[in-house]
C-alpha cells in the first residue's frame, strides 16, 4: 500500500474525513494495485469486491495483534453456489439455528442478489469487544 492511501486511511479511521471524501481522495490518487476502483452499477449500487475484516488491539487487549483479512466478492458468490451439495436436512439446522438468533434466513434460497443486499446495507460497521479490541467490518 502506497504512503498517500496509507494516509487517507489513516485520516478516515481518525474521523478527520468521510467515507466520501476518502473515496473521492483515492480516486484521485488511484489504485495503487493496479485494479480499477468498484464501479458504480444499475440503481447506483456498487460492485464490492472485498469483504473485510479488521480487529485492531485496544488498550486492554491481551494478545495486541492486529488482524485484516480480505475476502473475494467472487469467493463468496462461488460458495452460494456451493449451498446446493448441503444436504437438505442439513438446511433444515442451519435454518433453524439463524432462526434461534432471530434471522429469518432460507439457506436454500439465498441468492447472489441476496448478497448484494446484504452488503449494501452492512456498509461499514465496527463494533468493539469487551473494551478490548475493536473490529471493523466493511466493504471495497
Amino acid at each position: 500500500m502506497n504512503e498517500e492511501r496509507r494516509k487517507i486511511l489513516d485520516m478516515l479511521a481518525q474521523g478527520k474525513i468521510t467515507v466520501d471524501e476518502a473515496e473521492k481522495l483515492l480516486a484521485a490518487i488511484g489504485d495503487s494495485s493496479g485494479e480499477p476502483a468498484p464501479a458504480a452499477s444499475e440503481g447506483g449500487r456498487r460492485t464490492w469486491r472485498y469483504l473485510r475484516v479488521q480487529v485492531d488491539p485496544g488498550p486492554n487487549s491481551e494478545s495486541g495483534d492486529r488482524v485484516n483479512i480480505r475476502v473475494p466478492f467472487k469467493l463468496i458468490r462461488a460458495g452460494l453456489k456451493f449451498a446446493a451439495f448441503i444436504p437438505r436436512d442439513a438446511h433444515d439446522k442451519v435454518n433453524r439455528a439463524f432462526k434461534d438468533k432471530g434471522l429469518d434466513v432460507d439457506l436454500a434460497k439465498i441468492s447472489p442478489q441476496d448478497l448484494e443486499d446484504l452488503v449494501s446495507n452492512l456498509d461499514d460497521m465496527t463494533v468493539e469487544v469487551d473494551g478490548k479490541d475493536k473490529v471493523r467490518i466493511f466493504c471495497e
